[in-house]
């Protein structure tokens, strides 16, 4: 409520605050100059913050001795990172000229494109806003900026900026090894005995693990570069697969998910459960019957896959409860359609699979 009051840009007074902000702040600073509140160029600049008043903190001044410190002329915007971010590979800051005729969309693009250093400090707190962009290449230590462990934590950032300036398509970060330690656990590098750890969260939710040795500047570039020409393979969480899978409902792993639920030559419906799940278990006798019912058709299968112990390897299959079901046609892998509400019994499932698939042999009219 706080954040929505008032303008989405606060007004700075002093350089003081502006040195404050650089010398002890986590984030990018983005200060705003204008003569003031008449400038044409301050009303462009508080519509492009307002729309993302929720993402950054956006500041102004009309203040001379602030100007000169950020070296702006009224009408720029400016946007510095903290002085723990900086780097001999990046520029100190980035700047954009308001001016009558510039978009607030175009000022918005401005903060977007400069929102990260060259290697930032990915944390639960800012991971939703800044780290979504893919591939990610995150470096796993003790990532401390207090007084006693600044210098380690910097030794490791900087062999990581000595490959990030090399790889600008790529964003690269530090993250703390105990923030992520369920990460860690699904890179399969949480017992590796390493103090630093990468991992690459890829496109489509793959993940990536560089194979525990001493870290250093080269070993990472190595990495990097492998995974760039594609000679990394992805981490996936799996369950063996099962030797036999020949009941009415198939057993999909993460290692089969793409043989058995992307097959482009079949209908599959899918449904995502975990073992502890109260719905999931009533429903089973109605789903065991679903497949019995579809066991002759050569073209669909009935599948489950308990998501607590594989991972789903492709993003447009989200599980965000259980049991969640989709089913997958076979000529629209990419965009399968989720069964939303319902009972979930056999003849709503039924339905279900009648309505969306596109190579039934049986009537839809039977039922």
């Amino acid at each position: 409520m706080t954040n929505q009051a008032g303008t989405p840009s606060k007004q700075v007074q002093t350089l003081k605050q502006v040195q404050e902000i650089l010398k002890d702040g986590d984030d990018v600073a983005i200060v705003g100059v204008f003569s003031g509140e008449e400038d044409a160029a301050y009303e462009i600049y508080q519509e492009a913050c307002n729309s993302l008043r929720e993402d950054f903190k956006f500041l102004h001044t009309f203040d001379s001795e602030v100007a000169k410190f950020l070296k702006a002329s009224p009408g720029q915007v400016i946007m510095l990172h903290p002085e723990r971010f900086r780097s001999k590979y990046e520029p100190a800051s980035h700047s954009i000229t308001v001016k009558d005729s510039t978009l607030a969309s175009e000022v918005q693009d401005f903060f977007k494109k400069h929102a990260l250093p060259l290697v930032g400090h990915r944390k639960q707190s800012n991971d939703p806003k800044r780290y979504t962009k893919r591939p990610l290449v995150v470096v796993y230590y003790g990532v401390d900026f207090s007084f006693d462990y600044r210098v380690a934590t910097q030794f490791w950032r900087s062999k990581v900026l000595e490959v990030a300036k090399d790889f600008p398509e790529y964003t690269f970060a530090i993250a703390d090894e105990e923030d992520y330690a369920d990460e860690l656990k699904s890179l399969g590098l949480s017992d590796s005995g390493e103090e630093v750890n990468v991992g690459i969260l890829g496109e489509g939710g793959k993940k990536y693990a560089m194979e525990p040795e001493e870290f250093d500047a080269d070993v990472l570039h190595s990495f990097v570069m492998a995974f760039k020409k594609g000679k990394v393979k992805p981490i996936v969480k799996s369950q063996p697969i099962p030797k036999s899978n020949k009941g009415p409902v198939t057993v999909v792993v993460g290692k089969n998910f793409d043989e058995i639920v992307m097959d482009a030559k079949k209908d599959v419906l899918i449904e995502f459960y975990a073992p502890w799940c109260g719905h999931c278990k009533k429903m089973e006798p109605d789903y065991i019957a679903l497949g019995k019912k579809y066991k002759n058709e050569k073209n669909l299968v009935i599948a489950k896959m308990d998501a607590t112990a594989n991972d789903v390897p492709h993003e447009s299959y989200k599980v965000e409860g259980f049991p969640t079901i989709y089913f997958a046609p076979s000529n629209s892998k990419q965009s399968p359609v989720k069964l939303e509400g319902g009972k979930r019994d056999f003849e709503e499932l039924s339905k279900f699979v009648e309505k969306h698939a596109t190579k039934l042999s049986q009537k839809k009219d039977e039922l």
